[in-house]
């Protein structure tokens, strides 16, 4: 097949050279930045530079774009997709992607499905992509009613063959919801953290539980800001969850219960240990 990639970033950047470095297929890139491209280029993570208005070549367009970006991208060139080939999105979220796109492209002839590969890095931008982003990650895929099944097929393939570990079929709704907790909700409470006067005086006294808790605070908040907003509803409850469970360990340690505090860790812990065994188990499956 051949294969575009609209925005040579850290996931772009990693699916082209992901999709060089295990499949046939060939790839083109487009963006803005002629350093990604540039790079793309000397590092042979596409095969060529592709302009917009000929994206009707291909049978797949990935879009990798920030999430206004992404929408504002696929409406338009939807007329510069191929007629009867696919476009898929890597935006974290993903109702607000699909209510604003699928509709115009199936209207323009073009297969859309969302799509979110599940990984990252602390970086963005081309440099600091890699090949191996994706091994051991999962590729989740939104597909909706109007969905057909040949693109689903179609694209669940290309995931397996680029080196992704297991393909997730979910909705929107599910998606949304779950990606608030696991992935938003992490980057607030990271970003949240670091703002504590004690940031600055903590050289030599942190190590590994530092390290983790603060390492996604090194955020784009020119990409997280609309993801975030986009999301607002399912981000908001678990924002709040977390600011009740907060308030209980607060409230134990300012009033010397050992009791209660015994009793909330030892929930936490159990959850913790429930959790990994029930992911063990599903990615065995």
């Amino acid at each position: 097949m051949k294969i575009a990639i609209v925005g040579l970033g850290l996931i772009g950047g990693s699916l082209a050279k992901a999709i060089k470095k295990n499949t046939t297929h060939s790839c083109f890139g487009l963006d803005i930045d002629s350093h990604a491209v540039n790079a793309a280029l000397e590092q042979e993570a596409i095969d060529g530079e592709i302009a917009a208005e000929r994206l009707n070549t291909c049978d797949i367009v990935i879009v990798s774009l920030h999430p206004l970006q992404t929408i504002d991208f696929m409406l338009k060139n939807k007329d510069s997709f191929k007629k009867g080939g696919i476009v898929i999105d890597t935006c974290g979220v993903k109702g607000a992607i699909v209510d604003a796109v699928e509709k115009p492209l199936t209207e323009a002839g073009v297969s859309f499905l969302g799509c979110h590969p599940m990984a990252g890095r602390e970086f963005s931008g081309f440099d600091y992509s890699v090949d191996n982003l994706f091994e051991k990650a999962s590729f989740i895929m939104t597909p909706t009613k109007d969905t057909c099944a040949q693109t689903i097929k179609t694209v669940s393939d290309l995931a397996l063959e680029t080196g992704f570990a297991k393909v997730v079929v979910s909705d929107t709704k599910e998606h949304d919801e779950i990606i608030a907790y696991t992935s938003q909700l992490a980057h607030i409470v990271s970003s949240s953290y670091v703002k504590s006067p004690s940031l600055l005086r903590q050289a030599g006294f942190s190590a590994g539980s530092f390290k983790d808790l603060t390492r996604v605070a090194k955020l784009n908040e020119d990409m997280w800001t609309p993801l975030f907003l986009m999301n607002d509803k399912p981000l908001v409850s678990e924002l709040d969850c977390i600011i009740d469970r907060l308030k209980e360990y607060r409230d134990a340690i300012a009033s010397d219960d050992s009791a209660t505090l015994h009793e909330l860790l030892r929930q936490g812990r159990e959850l913790k240990e429930l959790s990994n065994e029930q992911t063990a188990k599903k990615m065995h499956e």
